[in-house]
């Protein structure tokens, strides 16, 4: 059976001992099963731990040397999409690149000659995935997060949630480009398709180094691009992971906006497993 294909129960559970006064948002628990390979995961949607970052009008998190993002309302034939200016809707074009502002979750498409689309590689959205928060190493100038990840590496997970340290909520506003960010050492990205590793998320604009001539060794292992090239796995980048969120194993429920590119903006949401 594929990984989370199945939701047992999917439907609100009225907690029966609920009190008479307390406010119905918590008398229900939003409890639902979820059949992965070899067990039963429990997790409680009514506690969605959002980790994405969102796209905003000239701000926020940015990288790759462009310009901010711009949301702007249609002016045309007469009609303003603008209500405070006379407008009977709000209606606005927005001016983005997915790679470059806000989360985003990218395919194989990203370094390949053919047309591979994010929109057609999640068969489903939930996995079981680990959040862990690693510190990376000084190599020649660089920061690199290496191999010794894979020492607190559990079994029986398809995502890996990367958060890096220091962790402070400047990262919601910074802008990486020309900062030499810290990058996934190539090996470790193998040791995770090794793994079983489908989908990888991380606090960074990008798994590989700012300035590497192309080469992006850490996309092209991790998608075994000079091999049977896998079109189904991820690669998230520009979360952010609040610091009141626990390493550990979760649910990721991997949501993607449907357009028919190789990168899309994204909403990757954690539940706790109960």
């Amino acid at each position: 059976m594929k990984n989370c294909l199945l939701l047992i129960a999917a439907a609100s559970i009225m907690n029966s001992c609920m009190e008479k006064h307390r406010p119905l948002t918590d008398t229900f628990l939003m409890k639902t099963t979820i059949q992965l390979e070899n067990e039963q995961v429990y997790i409680n949607l009514s506690k969605p731990l959002d980790i994405s970052l969102a796209v905003q009008h000239k701000t926020g998190v940015g990288a790759w040397y462009i310009d901010q993002p711009e949301i702007s309302y249609v002016e045309v034939d007469g009609y303003v999409g603008n209500v405070k200016l006379g407008g009977s809707t709000n209606f606005n074009n927005v001016h983005f690149n997915p790679h470059s502002h806000g989360t985003h979750t990218e395919c194989i498409g990203h370094i390949t000659e053919e047309f591979h689309s994010v929109n057609k590689a999640l068969d489903n959205t939930f996995f079981k995935a680990q959040l862990m928060s690693v510190t990376p190493q000084e190599l020649e100038g660089d920061l690199v997060i290496n191999e010794s990840v894979t020492k607190v590496l559990a079994t029986g997970i398809k995502a890996v949630v990367l958060r890096t340290l220091p962790n402070p909520e400047s990262k919601k506003g910074k802008n990486y480009s020309n900062s030499n960010p810290p990058y996934i050492d190539a090996r470790l990205m193998l040791r995770f398709r090794e793994s079983g590793i489908q989908h990888i998320l991380i606090d960074l604009p990008s798994v590989d180094k700012e300035k590497d001539n192309g080469e992006l060794l850490a996309h092209k292992e991790f998608w075994n691009y000079n091999g049977e090239q896998r079109l189904n796995a991820t690669i998230t980048e520009l979360i952010y992971v609040p610091d009141h969120i626990k390493d550990g194993l979760y649910m990721l429920d991997l949501q993607v906006a449907p357009i028919e590119n190789d990168a899309a903006p994204s909403r990757p949401i954690l539940y706790e497993l109960l």
